[in-house]
């Protein structure tokens, strides 16, 4: 262990480079196993680096196609981490998620010190990011982590997991395999060995992209990150009133949808509010309206905008108003209705089709050993 120590401390002194902590940023939306990630990444800078880390996640009381950011931070073991708030300008950003780069959000506090690894589509080697990123952006790395994850029957957190031990710069995957063994091999002991051939692969598969170099002079990112939008201790509304009434006023949620849609059949819906009272996202718009002859609240559609596809408002409705449907046959949404009261028209909205893991055998070998059927 000794050794084994001496080369952890290698690779910090060399990840620090003289500042207090190295800090990674996971970026990515409920389901694909950020959350987990970044607990097993914690945990293999306690248990195996000799070092003091922290970890911590950030996501909506639905997880499943929310976004969900995780946290983690090293240092020395002889410094002690008092510092507990979100990374703000990460070392390393890793990127769960294609539809994600669209958001400016994801951008703000990098710097020509981060690297980043994004999960690529198979056959990928341009990134599309906002207008005026490029010079604020250290070395940026892909991997066809979905592509990998479905071969291997694995997860893509541990595909990712791999490529981030890579770019911290360990000689190996050897100790992630360790946490690996730690963390799933009593929960999902017949997925140990394809998880860790999925890390192992990350770790090798993991390769440079080159990024254009051009950023208009007057372009907002090169301005110190986040700007006004950043609320600390001295930007903070006075009285730490939150002036914004809700997350998804401010977040598109239609790009983190797995491919799945509640698809709206007007004419078997008896206005019960249901699936208002259910849906996290505000998505059903209901107004002054008359049915059977009676002046009532009736159900005029759905804010796609909004909605992130968990399919809570499928479940619960009595009469199959509203049914499970593919995003990809339903170009053009019938009942599509944004609330005018939230509207927030992004330019980047984009018409996602079905996310191939849902369908694949990792997806439905896990939904197995949970007793599910498939």
């Amino acid at each position: 262990m000794e050794q084994g120590n001496e080369k952890s401390m290698g690779v910090i002194d060399k990840l620090t480079a003289g500042k207090e902590y190295y800090e990674i940023r996971l970026e990515s939306i409920g389901g694909l196993g950020a959350n987990l990630c970044g607990k097993m990444l914690g945990e293999l800078g306690v248990k195996y680096m000799d070092l003091n880390s922290s970890s911590f996640s950030s996501y909506g009381s639905e997880k499943t196609g929310t976004p969900v950011k995780g946290f983690i931070r090293y240092c020395r073991k002889e410094k002690e981490i008092r510092v507990h708030s979100p990374v703000v300008e990460p070392d390393l950003l890793v990127v769960f998620h294609q539809a994600l780069l669209k958001d400016e959000a994801l951008w703000k506090g990098c710097t020509k010190e981060t690297n980043m690894i994004i999960a690529l589509e198979e056959g990928q080697e341009k990134v599309s990011y906002p207008q005026g990123i490029g010079n604020n952006l250290g070395a940026c790395f892909g991997l066809e982590a979905q592509r990998i994850a479905m071969e291997t029957h694995s997860r893509i957190n541990v595909v990712m997991l791999g490529a981030a031990l890579k770019l911290m710069g360990l000689e190996s995957p050897e100790m992630g395999e360790q946490i690996c063994k730690d963390t799933l091999g009593k929960k999902y002991p017949d997925a140990l060995e394809a998880n860790l051939e999925g890390l192992r692969r990350g770790y090798r598969e993991v390769r440079r992209l080159e990024l254009p170099l051009e950023t208009p002079e007057n372009s907002t990112a090169s301005k110190k990150p986040g700007g006004e939008e950043v609320w600390g201790y001295e930007t903070a509304p006075i009285g730490g009133i939150n002036p914004r009434p809700g997350s998804t006023v401010v977040s598109d949620l239609s790009p983190s949808r797995q491919g799945y849609i509640p698809l709206f059949i007007q004419e078997r819906c008896i206005n019960c509010g249901l699936c208002h009272s259910t849906c996290p996202d505000m998505v059903f718009q209901f107004a002054k309206g008359e049915y059977k002859g009676r002046e009532m609240m009736v159900n005029q559609g759905l804010d796609y905008y909004h909605c992130k596809g968990c399919l809570r408002c499928v479940d619960v409705c009595p009469v199959n108003a509203l049914v499970r449907g593919m995003e990809a046959e339903h170009p053009n949404k019938e009942f599509f209705l944004p609330n005018q009261e939230l509207l927030r028209m992004p330019e980047y909205y984009e018409k996602a089709g079905p996310d191939g893991y849902i369908t694949s055998e990792s997806y439905l070998t896990e939904q197995r050993m949970e007793g599910g059927e498939v």
